[in-house]
């Protein structure tokens, strides 16, 4: 089977720290910058882009905090290949065990490296909302370990999905250590089974809710919902924001999203009213859009968008 890149992470083929030791060509996938966005919090950021051959199926942002008691880990990404990635990161920076693992949403890119956690650290915590539990459970995720192999041609065969246990209540706080991990939960954003983890009052991880740079998936969730889960995030007096995709930065990234979504929502009620189609609006649309076509995925998604509005609006 084919394998892209296949030098970058040769050199990478050894089991994280406490692993099995089954080195593959597929044994981990390759490095990717990692930054310290505040005190002892740090973030990999991925590539913006669709999983495929040539990002191993990586594209989400890993991240985890160092707590006095272990290490609280958010998103561990795609695959088992890029769980051991994080794992190899982490290793750089302490020997702390990871005791908690949140799961901000249902989407496979983001949680099937559960499976290298439990691999090196089998008492971890696996946190999520109640509905991605279900989810899951329900046949989702091994939609998405079927996906995430079909799209990487093969590569992050051998994952597992691990489905968190832990079922994690609106407005509920996790003390590991010296730090606080405060859970915003919602069910009608970006997949329905949302989570954003607020960490000391100083740093929101948004998950899908708000990315950077990038349009996001609306598929399973509501324009309008997101919109109010937005508007929650804007209330949290956090400064540094960690999205699901795309770079970390600050509270601009909150405003860009909500006004992404608000005009495309807004602009296509408009177009609807007036008994217009959805490929009939599209070029006036994209017109109100026109400061956000430089984003990953614009002229791929917006088309979807204007269609999953009208869905929505129909719905009310």
């Amino acid at each position: 089977m084919r394998r892209t890149g296949r030098w970058l992470f040769i050199a990478a083929l050894s089991a994280p720290l406490g692993a099995s030791l089954h080195a593959a060509p597929n044994d981990v996938i390759g490095s990717y910058p990692v930054d310290e966005v505040a005190a002892n919090v740090f973030v990999m950021t991925g590539p913006l882009g669709e999983p495929s051959v040539a990002n191993q199926g990586f594209m989400n942002n890993p991240a985890w905090i160092v707590t006095r008691d272990g290490v609280v880990v958010i998103d561990p990404g795609s695959s088992v290949q890029a769980g051991r990635r994080v794992l190899k990161e982490i290793g750089k920076i302490t020997g702390k065990p990871v005791t908690h693992v949140f799961t901000t949403h249902i989407h496979g890119d983001h949680w099937l490296g559960n499976h290298a956690i439990l691999e090196v650290w089998p008492q971890a915590k696996l946190v999520a909302h109640p509905d991605m539990i279900a989810k899951a459970h329900a046949g989702e995720a091994q939609s998405w370990v079927a996906l995430m192999s079909r799209l990487t041609e093969g590569y992050t065969d051998g994952t597992r999905a691990h489905i968190p246990t832990v079922a994690a209540a609106d407005g509920q706080l996790f003390k590991v250590g010296e730090r606080r991990f405060k859970v915003h939960s919602v069910n009608d954003a970006h997949s329905k089974t949302d989570l954003m983890i607020e960490v000391d009052g100083g740093i929101l991880f948004t998950g899908d809710i708000v990315l950077n740079g990038r349009v996001a998936r609306m598929d399973d969730g509501l324009f309008q919902g997101t919109i109010r889960a937005i508007d929650r995030a804007v209330s949290v007096p956090a400064k540094t924001i960690v999205p699901g995709h795309g770079k970390t930065g600050g509270r601009g990234l909150l405003t860009a999203q909500r006004e992404y979504l608000q005009t495309l929502f807004d602009a296509v009620r408009i177009e609807y009213d007036t008994g217009k189609a959805d490929f009939e609006m599209k070029a006036a649309i994209v017109e109100k859009l026109a400061k956000f076509r430089h984003w990953h995925g614009f002229d791929a998604a917006v088309g979807r968008h204007i269609s999953l509005a009208i869905l929505e609006i129909e719905r009310q």
